[in-house]
């Protein structure tokens, strides 16, 4: 999809309702709790590049009407790997077919701690930055390769977790910045596609490389911290 398409799906004139997560996962000042576990790669802080990548968030907070968007804390950047388990989501395709739709999160936590004792992990993988969003970086991996391996932990972690999302396959890997609290006025989405255009080109330049700490099973309250349980590589 063109960049300005996607960008112009935050525009007010095409949006009659407010967004969806609004007043579950967060309102327009805080994140809300909402806990859950899941399996990511946390922005790696310790390596010099992850500065380009805070750049890039500092940019998009500088624009025209950025807060009309909820930040997530610096220290949350993260690259899902694979969904786990949220308390607003009980459906078959993401709960554990071993465990009642009903149980305590922590109840499922615990259980899928012992799941993934055994897990192989496949071959480690690096990602680069394709997009960006308002809400933060579309991601792929840096070589086909890697994109095949990516893939390849999704598929492995259906297992452990016992389920299968219905979109597994057209998961779009990311790292969120900001959720939309309302969205873009009309007039203003040219200045942020000539905004994210350049930030996406200088981004690529500065970390060619995503710099990305190996998957770990997180578990969370809300969006602000994951918790790292079991570091799966």
């Amino acid at each position: 999809m063109p960049l300005e398409t996607e960008i112009a799906r935050f525009a007010a004139g095409q949006n009659a309702n407010p967004p969806s997560r609004l007043g579950q996962r967060y309102s327009a000042t805080q994140f809300l709790p909402e806990a859950g576990n899941t399996v990511v790669c946390h922005l790696d802080r310790n390596a010099p590049s992850h500065s380009a990548v805070l750049e890039a968030r500092a940019r998009l907070q500088a624009l025209p009407d950025s807060e009309r968007f909820l930040y997530t804390p610096e220290e949350s950047l993260h690259m899902t790997v694979f969904e786990g388990v949220i308390e607003t989501r009980r459906t078959e395709d993401a709960w554990p077919a071993d465990m009642d739709r009903d149980a305590p999160v922590t109840a499922v936590t615990e259980a899928l701690m012992k799941h993934l004792e055994p897990f192989s992990p496949p071959p480690s993988f690096s990602v680069r930055v394709k997009d960006v969003l308002p809400t933060g970086l579309v991601l792929a991996g840096a070589t086909a390769e890697d994109d095949r391996l990516m893939r390849d932990w999704r598929d492995a972690l259906t297992a452990p977790f016992g389920y299968r999302h219905k979109d597994h396959d057209a998961y779009r890997f990311h790292m969120t910045f900001a959720y939309p609290t309302s969205w873009i006025p009309d007039d203003v989405v040219p200045v942020w596609t000539r905004a994210l255009n350049a930030i996406l080109e200088d981004l690529a330049q500065m970390a060619p490389i995503i710099p990305l700490r190996p998957p770990a099973f997180c578990q969370f309250a809300d969006m602000e911290a994951f918790e790292e349980l079991r570091v799966l590589a």
